[in-house]
């Protein structure tokens, strides 16, 4: 049993041509999968721990982050990637179509994996993706994001994060900035902070969904977005993908990171929003 977690959970690894993933499984019931990019499984876990008692429920850590680990650790993570991954999951559990939630970057895995594997889940819930394309500051905000990457690249680890948060529309107190960023980090955590700038983040950011395939396919696909997330990045990009896609969003308990800051808030929404 993982000491982050409280009900019983099976580890284990899968192989793909390009490396090995890691995922966690709790519970028994329908099969819920709960995936992000770039925080890996452990961020799910407090909201894991909840469904398991009825659910079937897969956690992951995206390829290339902590667990997940590629031939080539200098090879992109795109969400097509990521996305034939879950769908190669999904499939090695046998358990039926999913409900597949993802977050952030993993929003953008799970549209991916609509387009591209639509009988793998029936359901997804792309909880506030950010797809910078379908904005229209989109050519300031892929210019700052390339600033951004580059002072990563020069070493400026705080001023990264500092542009990061700024792009974002993330407001914090200085010293909660300077707890998070201002210290050198652990050298997994750093390699994990090293492949989100240099291999995860722009091809995440520019993903162009198929919106008639997305609106049109098999899979239910949903919008979700975070009561507290009002005039951030997220916030934009996920009502201008619910807007095209004709669907109101679908709202949560929190911000960005409600799944984590509030697991009990979020999983009585989720629960609601899986039984239709």
């Amino acid at each position: 049993m993982s000491s982050s977690t409280t009900v019983p959970v099976t580890t284990a690894t899968l192989a793909v041509p390009d490396g090995t993933l890691y995922f966690e499984v709790r519970g028994q019931g329908p099969l819920v999968a709960l995936v992000a990019a770039p925080m890996d499984a452990r961020a799910f876990a407090p909201l894991a721990d909840l469904l398991a008692t009825d659910h079937t429920v897969l956690t992951t850590d995206p390829r290339g982050i902590r667990r997940s680990r590629l031939h080539d650790p200098e090879q992109d993570s795109t969400p097509e990637l990521r996305a034939d991954d879950l769908a190669r999951l999904l499939a090695h559990l046998d358990a039926g179509p999913a409900t597949v939630l993802g977050s952030s970057g993993g929003a953008v895995t799970v549209l991916a994996l609509a387009q591209a594997h639509p009988r793998a889940a029936h359901t997804v819930i792309a909880h506030e993706p950010p797809l910078v394309l379908l904005l229209d500051d989109r050519d300031d905000l892929l210019a700052r994001e390339d600033d951004m990457v580059a002072t990563y690249r020069r070493g400026d680890r705080l001023g990264a994060w500092r542009k990061f948060l700024a792009i974002a529309n993330i407001v914090m107190p200085e010293e909660m900035v300077q707890g998070m960023f201002g210290q050198e980090p652990d050298p997994q955590d750093a390699a994990d902070e090293r492949y989100q700038y240099l291999h995860t983040l722009r091809g995440t950011t520019r993903h162009q969904p198929d919106i008639a395939a997305l609106r049109d396919g098999p899979t239910r696909v949903l919008v979700g977005l975070g009561a507290e997330s009002a005039g951030e990045l997220c916030d934009r990009s996920s009502r201008a993908l619910a807007a095209a896609l004709g669907v109101p969003p679908t709202m949560f308990p929190g911000g960005h990171l409600g799944f984590a800051d509030d697991p009990a808030g979020f999983a009585v929404r989720l629960r609601e929003v899986i039984a239709g």
